[in-house]
């Protein structure tokens, strides 16, 4: 009897838990104002790939980090990945993504990159601040990332909207195997807010 009550109350919480996933997964496009610009948001899709990869290029010296078959393989997974792009006049000028996994209550940003002429102007905040809320909304416990150790200006991005440094992985990027910076967030402790409104 306890065993099928155990496993009762399993099944309701990962049920519970996918929903609000499902729930908070579910991105309408839409418009946002950042700073006093008009900017639109949607979940990326494989037509935005082409440009998610102008993109990398533009902020990678020429080098694309993740190629073509990353992306798409990420943007396959429905159910653990959420990855979203920002639009002005039509141009794609940054994206962001995220994995999530229900069994650890951890989100990781996998990828977030903004055109070089148009950051500082909070993009970068709002994307992140976007994944940080879908992850409060399903009830995680935290938010991870990884920054290139020589990245200052992306460190203090991350610092200003309450990620810790929490480690190192030495040699962890490909190619020239600078070392990372390992960054958290507890999203219990988050209280901040869009740069920008709806």
């Amino acid at each position: 009897m306890l065993d099928k009550l155990i496993n009762w109350a399993k099944y309701t919480f990962f049920n519970r838990t996918r929903r609000l996933r499902e729930e908070a997964f579910e991105i309408k496009h839409h418009n946002v104002v950042i700073e006093g610009e008009r900017y639109f948001v949607a979940q990326a899709t494989n037509t935005d790939i082409p440009e998610i990869l102008t993109v990398e290029r533009a902020v990678y010296d020429g080098q694309t980090p993740w190629d073509r078959m990353a992306f798409a393989n990420e943007l396959r997974r429905k159910l653990d990945r959420l990855y979203l792009v920002i639009r002005h006049n039509d141009q794609l000028l940054g994206f962001i993504g995220a994995s999530f996994d229900d069994r650890s209550k951890m989100a990781h940003i996998t990828n977030v990159a903004i055109l070089p002429e148009y950051q500082n102007r909070g993009i970068g905040s709002f994307l992140i601040e976007s994944i940080i809320k879908k992850a409060q909304f399903i009830e995680y416990k935290s938010i991870t990332l990884e920054v290139r150790k020589s990245n200052i200006t992306a460190q203090a991005l991350y610092l200003k909207i309450g990620f810790e440094k929490t480690g190192i992985k030495k040699k962890y990027y490909f190619g020239d195997h600078e070392d990372a910076i390992d960054m958290t967030l507890d999203l219990s402790k988050w209280r901040g807010g869009y740069r920008g409104s709806n």
